[in-house]
């Protein structure tokens, strides 16, 4: 029987890292991997705590499993201190080069491989999003971790891209809830103000106070990942994240087959998707012109084809052509009518989520929201 182990830098009854733990167990399980059958696995709650994470790292590589799943940046560096030899596959990793963990993503060398949550780029993204919902907006505290090396480089591209947007951004620590509690209420204080907490360990151990603050002191924020949505943030852009845990379970697959993880290159989330909170709408009636926020399917995920899919029962053929069709007079039936700002469309890369912010953000100034419309959305002026 195969042994794997895992790392988790959360309590056991986080919801946030079980429905992440779910999603690495049951893409196991389509791989053939059944637990008592042909695996065992051995998960270990490390808490936040960093002390607690060391110790268990130490006592999980003294397991001497096939294979270590770490869970988050925060596992990391514990874990190749506890072990050279057991091949390790992290997840929501920020910087695995510059962090030393592997030679490089192509060939990442050692005992550990895995996926990488973000481009620094990324962060340019949150700030001009944060400015299209909020025009307003003229100043922004970033959230961040200053003990990591990545959180000042996504910094630096947010200093990059503000000067354009007419946005001064200000960095805000975070080493305790007291700090964050303290340094948002400093900052709220004055008018026009945003807020975007980088991607961090901290952050997610503080979501609720944070979300709880912004939405207290009338701070319009981007998140980047859609759990804050959930818990009441209001806007998120960023990859599923809980699809790289689906995709952990390959390299796990791969490395209890025979495969080094040295050999298995380091992958980038690719797919961000724009998740939109349910508060940015009218609390009466029905969403602005026809939208509606829904769930998004994670881009990638495992899954088997239906075998009695509607693709399987169109004949193919000379008479293809009309049967497609009739399914697709039979598929408009009964469907939501366009909106009118959607009725020319642009079909430029990025446009689409632009057309959507500017008509939710048209329908909360019309419907005296915090949000006010900018002078383009007002004047059906193209943005460039």
């Amino acid at each position: 029987m195969r042994r794997i182990g895992v790392l988790v830098p959360a309590a056991a009854d986080d919801p946030v890292w079980q429905t992440r733990l779910g999603a690495f167990l049951q893409a196991l399980a389509v791989l053939g991997w059944t637990i008592g059958r042909n695996v065992r696995i051995d998960t270990r709650w490390g808490t936040p705590n960093a002390a607690e994470i060391r110790k268990q790292a130490g006592e999980l590589a003294a397991l001497a499993p096939d294979v270590i799943l770490g869970g988050g940046s925060s596992t990391m560096t514990p874990l190749l201190q506890a072990t050279r030899t057991v091949p390790i596959v992290f997840t929501l990793a920020n910087d695995p080069v510059g962090s030393g963990w592997v030679d490089s993503l192509a060939r990442p060398g050692g005992n550990a491989t895995g996926f990488m949550s973000y481009e620094f780029s990324i962060a340019g993204k949150w700030l001009e999003l944060l400015k299209e919902i909020a025009p307003a907006v003229t100043r922004v505290a970033v959230l961040r971790d200053a003990s990591q090396a990545f959180a000042t480089s996504m910094f630096a591209t947010m200093q990059a891209v503000a000067p354009p947007l007419g946005v001064e951004v200000i960095p805000v620590n975070m080493r305790n809830a007291a700090e964050i509690e303290q340094s948002l209420e400093s900052f709220a204080r004055v008018a026009n103000g945003g807020l975007i907490p980088a991607s961090s360990a901290a952050a997610v151990r503080h979501r609720d106070l944070i979300i709880g603050l912004a939405a207290r002191h009338k701070l319009p924020a981007v998140y980047w990942d859609r759990f804050f949505v959930v818990a009441g943030g209001l806007m998120s852009y960023g990859p599923d994240l809980v699809e790289q845990f689906r995709q952990a379970a390959l390299y796990v697959d791969r490395i209890l087959k025979g495969e080094k993880a040295a050999d298995l290159q380091v992958q980038a989330s690719t797919c961000p998707r724009s998740i939109l909170s349910a508060t940015l709408f009218p609390l009466a009636g029905s969403p602005p012109m026809g939208l509606s926020p829904r769930p998004v399917p994670p881009c990638g995920q495992l899954r088997r084809s239906h075998p009695q899919g509607r693709e399987t029962r169109r004949p193919a053929g000379a008479g293809a052509n009309q049967v497609r069709a009739g399914h697709q007079l039979e598929d408009r039936q009964g469907a939501r009518p366009r909106p009118a700002c959607h009725a020319a469309r642009p079909r430029r890369r990025g446009d689409r989520i632009r057309t959507l912010l500017q008509c939710v953000g048209s329908q909360m100034a019309q419907s005296g929201g915090p949000l006010r419309r900018s002078n383009s959305v007002a004047n059906g002026a193209k943005r460039t």
